[in-house]
């Protein structure tokens, strides 16, 4: 699923290619179709993201809620324009641009209303300037539930999935079996600090970049040290040269490097089922 960082630099590409101009919508598919007629050759005002959630808004309070879960995509690109194909759920299009979205877990009209009942559930976003940081620190702070359970809670801090929750943790020493109230506030601050930085990287590349660049290079060794027969991939599968580069390229602590060194302690970096998903961490250093 893709995480915050994703999302709004999803909606900074429609907001630049798509706001300002009438827009024509359709839905090939046919599961948005009512949307899509009643949208058709509107003004789109804005897009922005709070979390994982997308909104994009049109003239007369026209408001289209977007989740993308497991499996959606919603890609741009330069006429000319495909004939549609497949599960082509929304697609956008004005004189330069044109964008579509397939297999969303969401794709609703919701108007202001229903926009703001979604955010109502959501936790602070690091990458608003809106955020509230006081607001996570006293969800996390006050409960008795793991803070990896917490981290993944998007009523807390929304926006944050698997790889930031395993790096974040490991960066700060911190193990997702914590209870939230056991870990000091100036710990959650901290915490939250990081996130902001690392996530408007994340914007940036496109890609979650977490290993400081001090330790890039040691980081890369000991993944290439490690005899392939050894390393189930980044994707459980056979490993290969190019997953070995990009495991290097996307610059990770620990996530999906169970079984391989911890480059701060020499321990085995562990992993588990847990919720649902995969979790990573060091038994070494978080504490």
């Amino acid at each position: 699923m893709p995480e915050g960082h994703s999302v709004h630099r999803l909606a900074r590409g429609l907001h630049r290619s798509f706001a300002g101009t009438e827009v024509r919508t359709s839905s090939p598919q046919g599961r948005f179709s009512s949307g899509a007629e009643i949208l058709d050759a509107t003004l789109l005002e804005r897009a922005g993201a709070w979390g994982k959630h997308l909104f994009m808004e049109f003239e007369r309070d026209e408001v289209v809620h977007v989740h993308l879960g497991l499996y959606g995509t919603f890609v741009k690109a330069r006429p000319p324009v495909p004939e549609p194909r497949g599960a082509l759920r929304l697609r956008l299009e004005n004189d330069e641009w044109y964008a579509d979205l397939r297999g969303p877990t969401a794709c609703d009209l919701v108007g202001p209303d229903g926009r703001d009942a979604i955010i109502a559930r959501l936790g602070p976003d690091p990458l608003r300037r809106d955020a509230d940081p006081a607001k996570a620190r006293r969800r996390i702070t006050g409960s008795r539930a793991p803070i990896g359970t917490l981290l993944m809670d998007q009523s807390v801090i929304a926006g944050i999935g698997n790889i930031y929750r395993a790096e974040l943790l490991y960066r700060h020493g911190v193990s997702p079996f914590r209870e939230g109230r056991e870990v000091e506030p100036e710990v959650v601050d901290a915490m939250w600090d990081d996130l902001v930085v690392l996530m408007k990287d994340g914007v940036r590349r496109g890609r979650i970049v977490t290993v400081d660049p001090d330790d890039r290079g040691a980081l890369a060794d000991l993944d290439t040290d490690r005899p392939a027969s050894d390393d189930p991939g980044l994707d459980g599968g056979e490993d290969t040269p190019t997953l070995r580069r990009r495991r290097r390229e996307t610059g990770v602590y620990v996530y999906r490097r169970s079984g391989r060194t911890c480059l701060r302690c020499g321990s085995i970096v562990a992993d588990q089922e847990w919720g649902g998903r995969r979790l990573f961490w060091c038994p070494g250093c978080q504490i």
